[in-house]
């Protein structure tokens, strides 16, 4: 049985996921937050567990004590906060209200409607570091990238966008954030969003008009007379950014990072990019995110009555993870599944979920990955790792999984 969770099993976790696979595809076992949960490793097993209505997604169902461990489970902060009526903590009907609802502010057209932004912001970000010939893809691109975007999405103004890129970096712990912790920062976003909310409200009401942000939306949205509570819109408009943030970074340092190890792979691509083959490009976001994706374990969801997972007997209450980077490289599933194929057709991955959970900012985050793949590729050419691999480090642990630093050079650029 090989180490989970270690520092080694972060760097690389596919050799212990694939042992996994074969001798014990749902597991129990303890996780770094001190509960005992069962790990489900297997396409098959996952696609059915993220869909399974005996699987709720309150963390109500759960005992903290007893079987299950001392431990906690969701989102480091989010219950001090007030912060626990979002999309990731509750199953239907209220899912289905939110979801309709939020749908109803967070459309294609809004997302397809940012893209010059998105563009504009991974250029402008590239010209901070273009003439030094060398730069922290991580720092200086990947995180910042999807904070402005998202902070620009919601509403937030730009003077108020440096105070979340501080309080993004201490929930992720960021190198050359402020100390703190994440429950800290967590509070602080929460706040404000509930300050900038009331004043959005404040300003309709007044108007009867706002801004065309997602937060102004949100408060917008209705269905048959029902609208978003202030406490829900804040709720909803924290996981948007938390989940939008994070898994974005991931998907362009892993992504990029995993270009760099594959030049022949990155030279398709390439290619491709100075050829404007967008079809192309989506498929290749496609295949990273499968191979090497930004979200390792999909969120906790515990199971409300005794069920049979991958012949395992799960208990009522027992927390459930499905690992989506185990299920991504299932064999039975994927031909060649440790092979980086950028040209992969017929990619069924589980990168973003199934079922009625599944991510709601995917189009966002696959957006803001072309973009951001495609201009660094675009400007830089000749980008080169510029570190040893085996002395990167990787923020691992549960749920995300993510580079902490990824030095890079370049031919500098006036």
């Amino acid at each position: 049985m090989p180490s989970l969770f270690d520092w080694r099993f972060a760097a690389d976790p596919y050799p212990a996921y694939a042992w996994l696979r074969e001798h014990a595809p749902v597991h129990r076992t303890r996780v770094p937050s001190g509960v005992e949960a069962w790990l489900v490793t297997r396409y098959a097993d996952a696609r059915q567990a993220l869909a399974d209505p005996r699987l709720s997604k309150s963390p109500h169902h759960h005992g903290e004590q007893g079987a299950h461990g001392k431990g906690k489970v969701g989102i480091p902060g989010e219950r001090s906060a007030n912060l626990m009526t979002h999309l990731l903590n509750i199953d239907p009907p209220d899912h289905t209200r939110l979801r309709r609802l939020v749908s109803k502010a967070f459309t294609p057209r809004r997302v397809a409607a940012f893209a010059p932004r998105v563009r504009e912001l991974a250029d402008t970000l590239i010209d901070g570091f273009a003439a030094r010939g060398a730069a922290d893809l991580i720092h200086e691109y990947a995180f910042p990238l999807p904070i402005y975007a998202i902070c620009d999405m919601l509403g937030v103004p730009q003077q108020d966008q440096e105070d979340f890129r501080s309080w993004a970096g201490m929930m992720i712990h960021q190198p050359g954030s402020p100390r703190g912790g994440v429950g800290r920062a967590v509070k602080r976003m929460r706040g404000y969003l509930a300050e900038l909310i009331h004043r959005k409200r404040a300003e309709l009401e007044r108007r009867g008009e706002g801004a065309d942000d997602l937060i102004s939306g949100l408060i917008r949205a209705s269905d048959h007379g029902e609208h978003l509570s202030e406490n829900e819109a804040a709720a909803m408009a924290f996981i948007l950014l938390f989940a939008g943030f994070e898994t974005t970074v991931n998907l362009i340092g892993n992504g990029t990072y995993a270009l760099l190890r594959h030049p022949g792979q990155r030279a398709v691509l390439q290619r491709a990019v100075a050829d404007g083959d967008t079809g192309l490009l989506a498929t290749a976001v496609e295949e990273l995110l499968r191979y090497d994706g930004p979200v390792e374990l999909a969120t906790w969801r515990f199971a409300t009555r005794e069920l049979t997972l991958g012949g395992q007997r799960v208990r009522e209450g027992d927390p459930v993870l499905v690992v989506l980077a185990a299920a991504d490289r299932d064999p039975d599933k994927f031909d060649a599944p440790d092979t980086l194929d950028l040209t992969r057709s017929d990619n069924q991955h589980l990168g973003y979920g199934h079922g009625i959970h599944y991510c709601l900012g995917a189009p966002l985050a696959r957006l803001e990955g072309r973009t951001a793949l495609a201009t660094l590729l675009h400007r830089l050419p000749d980008l080169r790792l510029a570190a040893d691999p085996e002395e990167l480090r990787w923020r691992g642990g549960l749920i995300m999984r993510g580079l902490r630093t990824l030095p890079v050079e370049f031919t500098a650029r006036g």
